[in-house]
């Protein structure tokens, strides 16, 4: 199974120059202030048609407000001067409730800023649909189900917006190759005990209506959630169905089945102490504007470095809170309180092997 975006991977090699920066900056506060952000998730509003029964901020209860457009606005404009390169919409909520998302994502395009989504793709319209895939690069759907039934079992909706959602996926195919838009349309299924046997079917289906690939991935509990249901699954029975779903792949369709992220479960210990993408190369922006380090600790304190609504992102970047949390990373986080396979462990694995290489190195 081919993996061609690196989804089980991280894509950080592709920014020498600002990991060069971060190496020469030595974790030295002025010159680490002016390493901005290459990647950016923003949370549009804190309000969600679905109760995923798997979701990892379930304890912020959809209740952490929206984004006020003229300021967000606002701050994208200057995040691209600062050399922000990427913004994912998904967050707390689900992204396409947002009204002015549509409005947002041309901004995003004109200010040379890549964007994507992740998304129930349930609230999606003719309208809306067109400037979402005319604008991102890529738009992943999370499905995650393959029947009617196991989907409103899962997300705790009505089962009938199963059938929906695969039509709003068909008509965002329809307008990317009517258009000949650059949108890399995929979907996504967290697999579960109850969603397994339905892994095959909508690979089927996604193939059959023109997606571009299908994530299967594996689940890992953020510690400050509330549910614990899946807490501990490990996918040693499971990994079987990568090869059964080989055979739904065609020159055009891919299934990433993300068996090296579902082995690293069974891992004992981290390769790595410290957390060097957290302060450095990302940050997570709250529906309510609260500018996080870290997207797993969306709410912590410990991890806000500022508030969108308050200063511009240079002043938040560059202040007194990000830099106690350099303080805080490189000295008091363990690493343990972490979540497991979380969104940077790729790119910590990367920037842990710079900082500390083996003696076998220059026998390249």
């Amino acid at each position: 199974m081919t993996d061609k975006y690196s989804i089980d991977s991280h894509k950080l090699m592709y920014h020498p120059e600002r990991v060069t920066q971060w190496l020469q900056a030595d974790n030295q506060w002025e010159r680490v202030k002016e390493i901005y952000p290459i990647y950016m998730e923003i949370s549009p509003m804190g309000a969600c048609n679905h109760r995923c029964t798997f979701c990892s901020v379930d304890y912020l209860s959809h209740d952490t407000g929206k984004q006020k457009y003229d300021i967000l606005e606002q701050r994208i404009k200057e995040m691209s001067q600062l050399g922000l390169k990427s913004i994912m919409f998904a967050g707390e909520g689900e992204p396409s409730l947002w009204k002015p998302l549509p409005d947002l994502l041309d901004v995003c395009t004109q200010s040379g800023i890549d964007t994507s989504m992740t998304t129930n793709m349930v609230p999606f319209t003719d309208k809306n649909s067109e400037r979402f895939v005319r604008n991102c690069k890529w738009i992943k759907a999370s499905i995650n189900a393959g029947t009617p039934e196991d989907y409103e079992k899962v997300h705790q909706t009505k089962k009938e917006e199963f059938k929906k959602v695969l039509e709003n996926f068909e008509k965002c195919v329809v307008i990317k190759e009517k258009e000949k838009y650059d949108c890399t349309l995929g979907g996504q299924m967290l697999l579960l005990p109850e969603n397994r046997d339905g892994a095959t079917f909508l690979a089927k289906e996604l193939r059959d209506i023109g997606a571009d690939y299908l994530v299967i991935k594996p689940y890992t509990q953020n510690k400050h959630g509330i549910s614990r249901e899946y807490d501990g699954l490990q996918y040693d029975e499971m990994l079987e169905l990568e090869e059964s779903l080989k055979e739904y792949e065609t020159d055009s369709f891919k299934v990433i089945f993300r068996a090296h992220a579902m082995n690293k479960l069974k891992d004992k210990k981290l390769p790595y102490t410290t957390c060097y993408s957290t302060p450095n190369f990302w940050g997570y922006i709250m529906a309510d504007g609260g500018v996080y380090t870290c997207q797993t600790f969306a709410g912590d304190e410990r991890f806000c470095v500022g508030n969108i609504n308050e200063q511009n992102f240079k002043d938040i970047w560059e202040g007194e809170a990000r830099k106690k949390q350099l303080d805080f990373m490189l000295n008091d986080l363990d690493i343990v309180e972490c979540r497991q396979n979380c969104r940077m462990d790729e790119v910590n694995r990367y920037l842990w092997s710079l900082k500390n290489p083996n003696s076998h190195v220059n026998f390249i």
